[in-house]
C-alpha cells in the first residue's frame, strides 16, 4: 500500500468513526451531556498521555503550554471545542442529530467566510455563490420551521473559530488537543466529584462507566488517524473526504433514529449540498492549478 492509499484509508476511517459517533452517544442517553463531556475530557487526556508516552514525546505537552500566550490560545481553543462537543452530545440525546449534521455541512462555508473577514482572503464568484446558497438554506429553515437552526449555526461557528485559531499555531494536532484537554481536566474532575457527591454519577454502573471510558479513544483515535492521513493526501482530497462525517450523521439521524425530515429540510439540505459541490469543485480546480505551477517551477529549477 502506498503512502497516499494508506493516508486515504486513515482519513476514511477517522471520518467514519466521527460520522457514526451518534450511535455511541445514543447508548449513553441516560447520562446527562455534561457528565459525558467531563468523562470525555478526562479519558481523552489519559489516551493522549499514553500515546505521547509511547512516542516518547511527553515533554512536548508542557513545552506547548510554556508561555502565557500559549496557555491563553489553548484555553480559548479548549472552550470552543468543548462547547462544540457538549452541544453535539446534547443534540443527539434530544433527537436533533439532523440539525447537528447540517452544522458540520455548513462549517466549511463558514470557515471560508471567516477567512475573508480575518485574513482578507479573496473568493471567486462560485465560492461567493456557495456562501450565498448556505445563507439561503439557513433562511429557508428559519422561515419554514419558525426558528433559526441555532444548533447548526453554533456548531459551525464554534468549530470554525476553533479551526481559525488553530491555523495560527505551530503545535501538531495531537499535542495541541492534549494541551486543551489538560487545561480542562481539573475542571472536569471537580465537576465529577461534585456530581458524584450529589448521588447523580454513574460510576457504580460498570457497563456505563466502560462506555464513558471509551470516549477517550473515540476522541483521540480518529484525530490520530486524521492527522496521519492529512499528511499523505492532497488538501482537496482531505476536504472532500471530510463530508463523509456529516453524511453519516445525517443517515444515522434519518434512517436509524427516525428523526423528522420534511420538505423544508429537503430544500435546505439540497441547497447546502449544491453549495458544497460548487465549493469543492472550485477547490479541486485551484488545487490542480497549484500543482501545475509547482511542477512547472520544479522543471525550471532542474533546467
Amino acid at each position: 500500500m502506498t503512502n497516499t492509499q494508506s493516508g486515504l484509508l486513515a482519513l476514511v476511517a477517522s471520518c467514519t468513526i466521527w460520522g457514526l459517533s451518534p450511535l455511541y452517544y445514543k447508548l449513553l442517553v441516560h447520562v446527562p451531556p455534561m457528565e459525558i463531556l467531563a468523562h470525555r475530557t478526562v479519558w481523552s487526556l489519559v489516551f493522549f498521555l499514553i500515546l505521547l508516552g509511547a512516542q516518547r514525546r511527553i515533554g512536548a505537552l508542557p513545552a506547548a503550554l510554556s508561555t502565557g500566550r500559549a496557555v491563553g490560545i489553548t484555553l480559548i481553543c479548549a472552550l470552543m471545542i468543548s462547547t462544540n462537543w457538549a452541544l453535539f452530545i446534547w443534540s443527539v440525546q434530544v433527537g436533533r442529530t439532523t440539525e447537528a449534521s447540517l452544522g458540520y455541512y455548513i462549517f466549511p462555508l463558514v470557515a471560508v467566510l471567516m477567512g475573508v473577514v480575518v485574513f482578507r482572503e479573496r473568493l471567486s464568484r462560485l465560492q461567493w455563490a456557495s456562501v450565498a446558497l448556505a445563507a439561503v438554506a439557513v433562511l429557508v429553515l428559519t422561515v419554514g420551521l419558525g426558528a433559526a437552526p441555532w444548533i447548526s449555526l453554533v456548531l459551525a461557528v464554534t468549530f470554525g473559530t476553533y479551526g481559525l485559531i488553530k491555523k495560527g499555531t505551530a503545535t501538531g494536532p495531537v499535542v495541541s488537543v492534549a494541551g486543551e484537554v489538560a487545561l480542562l481536566t481539573p475542571v472536569a474532575l471537580l465537576f465529577l466529584l461534585w456530581w458524584t457527591a450529589q448521588g447523580w454519577g454513574h460510576h457504580g454502573d460498570p457497563a456505563t462507566l466502560g462506555l464513558l471510558m471509551v470516549s477517550g479513544v473515540l476522541t483521540g483515535g480518529p484525530l490520530v488517524l486524521f492527522s496521519y492521513g492529512a499528511r499523505r493526501v492532497r488538501m482537496a482530497t482531505t476536504g472532500l473526504v471530510q463530508y463523509l462525517n456529516p453524511t453519516l450523521q445525517f443517515l444515522c439521524a434519518v434512517l436509524i433514529f427516525g428523526e423528522p425530515f420534511g420538505p423544508v429540510h429537503m430544500v435546505a439540505f439540497a441547497l447546502i449540498w449544491i453549495a458544497l459541490a460548487l465549493y469543492s469543485g472550485v477547490s479541486l480546480v485551484q488545487d490542480r492549478a497549484r500543482r501545475k505551477i509547482a511542477i512547472a517551477a520544479s522543471g525550471e529549477l532542474a533546467d
